[in-house]
């Protein structure tokens, strides 16, 4: 069967799913915590294009919009499908899909980067906004006021505020650049109660020169990499406010944390870098659940000779205490990955994490920036160093050449899980799935 006969037909049926709503006893059966975990990742000699998933018992994959419902680039080019939000209050609640295609060097490619939008009603897709400025564009977010905020994964990005024509959510009536929120290497970004923003800095935290200047700085500091918070004068109005950076006192970045600043928003790397900033290896995403800010670093740190400790983590700040803990580390909560499925001595295990989202129960789901491509499930309930109890394998990609991005659960249907396949092996290969859950119970021994 060709993955691209399947794309309207799913459309439909996703909509199906969200549109009419879940019953409060479904959501009590069917959390996405209650499944059997995977032994082992996907081995790519299995991969089947129409469905690339590897996944639990009774757990199904059905494509919402690739390539042959929006073909952006064309040329047998993967549109690099990235992030997902939708638009989560408001009119039509839950209706539309929302994504980022994080194009590279966007001069190459007719019309530059792109935010596209898919109507879960009628699978329909469409471009909402596209522009030959528009570079690497990352993450995603739908914000309380009702607009949506998208950035730059670069040195120096820029984060864009979208609003949206409230008759027809599919048009965007202003795109404006939010440089007071800071200019970085952009890829999560997420939201407190306040209208507090908080994003990261996906830089490797290398020092590379004598001094500090504009965007790049070193010596003997390590520079950037960095945590932040933006604090908006007034709430929703992100073209005036204050930005600060967190500084961790402890080991390993963790322990006792703080907010400094405000620091130049415009110079945020080198500025945070200089009020004293910690500095980790390429913080990719943020999640907050309930008071507690994750943190999604791909990188471990190196030693001398520039191997790394270990491949990547994920970070617990307490928002009241501000008490910073390793809450998924290889070797610690979870196991080291060791070689690749196939290969003699393979191990699974965790490996450069990237994107986050949190389950429809409350725990932390996590998605690997590696080959393959995993997705985890961790509790948030933690022991007394602050890991979680239990991370335990979801899901694995198949396709030997893509990764998975942009995890991501509407707060109008938790029986689906939002996932992208991103650079595919085939041309044309990329898109956006829905993993659903099982209807029953299932009881496992």
């Amino acid at each position: 069967m060709k993955i691209t006969l399947l794309a309207t037909s799913i459309a439909v049926a996703v909509s199906a799913m969200v549109l009419p709503g879940i019953s409060d006893a479904d959501n009590e059966v069917h959390q996405f915590s209650k499944f059997k975990p995977l032994r082992e990742s996907a081995n790519s000699a299995n991969w089947n294009p129409a469905a690339p998933w590897k996944l639990p018992e009774g757990y199904t994959q059905t494509v919402v919009s690739n390539e042959s419902a929006l073909n952006i680039y064309g040329g047998n080019r993967n549109d690099w499908h990235d992030m997902n939000t939708v638009n989560e209050t408001g009119k039509h609640a839950g209706r539309y899909l929302y994504r980022t295609h994080e194009l590279r060097f966007p001069r190459n490619l007719p019309g530059g980067g792109a935010v596209s939008v898919v109507d879960l009603a009628t699978g329909h897709s469409s471009i909402i906004t596209q522009k030959p400025s528009y570079d690497a564009l990352d993450g995603i977010r739908w914000t309380p006021w009702g607009t949506i905020l998208f950035a730059e994964e670069k040195t120096g990005g820029r984060l864009f505020e979208m609003q949206l024509d409230p008759n027809d959510l599919t048009r965007a009536t202003a795109v404006l650049a939010r440089p007071a929120v800071g200019l970085l290497a952009h890829e999560g970004v997420d939201i407190d109660n306040n209208g507090n923003i908080y994003i990261v800095d996906e830089f490797r935290g290398h020092s590379e020169t004598s001094s500090i200047k504009g965007n790049t700085c070193a010596g003997t500091v390590p520079c950037g990499g960095g945590i932040y918070r933006f604090v908006p004068t007034n709430y929703s109005d992100l073209s005036d406010g204050s930005l600060y950076v967190l500084k961790v006192t402890g080991t390993d970045g963790t322990g006792q944390a703080e907010w400094v600043g405000p620091i130049d928003s415009i110079n945020a790397r080198a500025s945070g870098t200089s009020h004293g900033g910690t500095s980790y290896q390429r913080p990719e995403d943020v999640e907050i659940i309930g008071n507690t800010l994750y943190v999604a670093v791909t990188e471990g740190p190196r030693n001398d000779d520039g191997t790394e400790l270990y491949e990547g983590r994920v970070l617990s700040i307490n928002l009241d205490t501000l008490k910073v803990a390793n809450f998924i580390k290889p070797g610690v909560n979870v196991a080291v990955e060791i070689g690749k499925p196939g290969e003699e001595g393979h191990h699974s295990g965790f490996d450069s994490v990237d994107n986050l989202a949190e389950t429809p129960d409350g725990q932390l789901m996590v998605i690997e920036d590696n080959l393959p491509s995993d997705i985890w499930v961790a509790s948030t309930h933690v022991d007394d160093t602050g890991a979680s109890r239990s991370v335990r394998l979801f899901a694995s990609l198949t396709d030997p050449k893509a990764e998975g991005s942009g995890i991501y659960f509407s707060p109008l249907d938790p029986n689906t899980l939002y996932v992208n396949v991103q650079h595919s092996k085939n041309n044309d290969g990329d898109g956006t799935w829905a993993i659903t859950k099982p209807r029953k119970h299932i009881k496992y021994d």
